[in-house]
């Protein structure tokens, strides 16, 4: 199945893990090894041989040319580029999604569905190339006009996690693109692979047409280079997706050397039921948001607070759609399965981990809450966990597994707080059939989240909207809205056509 998935997108058992632009690849074989596992067998899927310092440098080198080019392009013609790359990925959706499904363990749908968000934005990418709008403003002096346009930031560099390994490039890379910037992308080692297929996919789209070299890439055998990148002044923006830990970090090692960091980082979303909540909307919502991606999204629904009064049938109704579930884990290439594993041992350990606080907390595991040793790879069960307050540091910190933490709640005021009582501020939703408590939870007291919903799950935004959060969850956002002004400086100008020189606030300075 590997070889065939490989083979379906042009890639062999050893691959170079760089992209030096000019249509070369590295080939550098002395710079250490990536192996990409199979978390559904514990199989490595391929030899990525990584980047070296000299590699890097080249990148950025070439990086700088093609900026000083692709920034004076009419920003139409940028988006006619970005329009080819998503044919491309268009023709190679199902192969993609494939290797997604492969090299990260989301379901086949899923990984399907990550290159459809590639695509999506990259059409939503070629009309913002026509609508990259700044204000005109009256001046207070006769004779002058003001007004403000927006300009190409440069290099923007981008540090995708395993979770997306290609759908948050594309959030990036198209809109960037289309901005006038070159984009140098560092995947996570995990999921090398995608990132590789991605590049050649979009790179031979762009050759094929005449245009330069627009999207580089290098993969890191350590974390030295990825720390030389950060770090790098010639890189003005770098945009982070991953773990609050490792973005504070980042965020803090950019703002020291003046850069500017677009931060994506955690989620402890929480889903509200009131009592009028729609069951037959609310409760595959929960169960997608919980267990989709084996709880592996950043917008993964992590608490449920249910109104005491629907609290219990919620419980049983829950604890029996997660049995269907459980009928269906297994290979996520499979069309049959709705839940693959999780990324790596180490993710199964910090579930089981998570399981015990929780218990040790006063929880009780309603079902789940464990390890699937009776196979290969890194299955576990998917888990709900009643009994424990919001205020536990378990349910606090964000465990990036199918656990959901169950909690009831009396008023909708209590709700909120709850919901707002954690750290993180990515995603939020409410099921309610009740126009005031929508109207409440999306007002200025209610939700503090980036995303807020009414009846719709935590997961699943659409590219149309910005997506990001708030707190500890970074404070960025991508993809749609106006988030394309992230990837440009901001410029005001003001032009006088008079023969005066008056000053503005009306001072005067005679001599």
């Amino acid at each position: 199945m590997s070889a065939k998935i490989l083979e379906s997108l042009g890639l062999s058992a050893t691959e170079s893990g760089t992209y030096l632009g000019r249509g070369e690849w590295s080939s550098t074989r002395d710079a250490g090894t990536i192996g990409p596992v199979n978390p559904a067998t514990g199989e490595t899927i391929a030899t990525v041989h990584a980047t070296s310092p000299a590699d890097y440098e080249t990148i950025v080198r070439r990086a700088q040319e093609a900026f000083a080019v692709w920034r004076t392009t009419p920003a139409p013609r940028r988006g006619e580029a970005v329009r080819l790359c998503g044919d491309a990925l268009r023709k190679h959706k199902d192969a993609l999604g494939s290797l997604v499904a492969l090299e990260m363990g989301k379901i086949k749908p899923e990984g399907d569905g990550e290159v459809q968000e590639m695509i999506d934005i990259a059409d939503f990418a070629v009309g913002q190339s026509r609508m990259l709008y700044g204000y005109t403003m009256h001046s207070e002096r006769p004779g002058h006009r003001m007004y403000e346009q927006w300009h190409p930031v440069g290099l923007v560099g981008i540090v995708s996690a395993f979770n997306f390994p290609v759908a948050v490039w594309a959030w990036n890379a198209f809109l960037a693109a289309i901005c006038g910037d070159i984009c140098i992308w560092k995947p996570s080692p995990k999921t090398p692979l995608s990132a590789i297929a991605t590049m050649k996919i979009c790179n031979a789209a762009l050759a094929e047409a005449g245009f330069p070299d627009l999207f580089f890439l290098f993969n890191d055998a350590g974390t030295e280079l990825a720390q030389t990148f950060v770090d790098d002044k010639r890189i003005p923006l770098i945009s982070f997706t991953g773990s609050t830990k490792v973005g504070r970090m980042v965020g803090e090692r950019v703002a020291k050397r003046m850069g500017r960091s677009l931060l994506e980082l955690g989620g402890n979303n929480a889903i509200v039921l009131d009592r009028t909540a729609d069951m037959k909307l609310a409760i595959p919502a929960i169960v997608f948001g919980a267990v989709g991606t084996c709880g592996q999204r950043c917008t993964s629904t992590r608490r449920l607070l249910v109104h005491e009064s629907i609290y219990d049938n919620v419980v049983d109704t829950l604890v029996k759609a997660y049995g269907q579930v459980e009928k269906k884990i297994g290979d996520p290439t499979q069309a049959s399965t709705l839940m693959g594993p999780l990324n790596s041992p180490e993710a199964v350990q910090a579930f089981l981990t998570a399981i015990e606080k929780a218990k040790a907390a006063g929880g009780t595991v309603r079902t789940g809450g464990k390890a699937l040793d009776d196979r290969k790879g890194n299955f576990v069960l998917p888990t709900i966990v009643t009994g424990l307050d919001n205020a536990s540091d378990v349910v606090q910190t964000e465990t990036f597994a199918p656990i959901l933490y169950v909690m009831p709640f009396k008023t909708l005021d209590d709700a909120i707080d709850m919901q707002n009582a954690v750290p993180q501020g990515l995603s939020s939703s409410i099921f309610t059939q009740d126009l005031k408590a929508a109207e409440a939870y999306l007002s200025a007291a209610g939700s503090d989240c980036g995303i807020a919903n009414v009846n719709i799950g935590t997961s699943g935004a659409e590219i149309g909207g910005a997506f990001g959060g708030e707190k500890e969850t970074g404070g960025g956002r991508e993809s749609g809205s106006d988030a394309w002004k992230v990837y440009m400086r901001r410029q005001t100008n003001t032009i006088n056509y008079s023969d005066a020189l008056p000053l503005a606030q009306g001072i005067k300075f005679e001599f």
